[in-house]
């Protein structure tokens, strides 16, 4: 759920027609705002709220975690291979 407003806003800027988006040469676009909306809210703390939940009780319990651009660290080194093979996977 916490990716849906994410969904929501790109799915209408991709036009927001169901119909067109899931048939045709459009099927493309709606596959890359499903996979945008739901892999790069990982990224950072801020773009995923189970993110930035599981920092503030690991803080709370003493438990370091990474700061916000050490997360962004991590997150680049271990998802952007990923993403990458995501991308050869669903896209070529």
């Amino acid at each position: 759920l916490d990716n849906a407003p994410t969904y929501l806003v790109f799915f209408n800027m991709a036009g927001g027609d169901a119909q067109a988006l899931m048939t045709g040469h459009l099927f493309h676009s709606l596959l890359a705002v499903s996979m945008g909306s739901v892999f790069m809210g990982a990224l950072t703390y801020i773009g995923n709220a189970p993110n930035f939940m599981v920092k503030s009780i690991s803080d709370e319990n003493g438990i370091h975690m990474p700061s916000f651009f050490g997360y962004i660290g991590w997150a680049l080194a271990f998802l952007v291979p990923v993403f990458v093979i995501d991308t050869l996977v669903f896209f070529l």
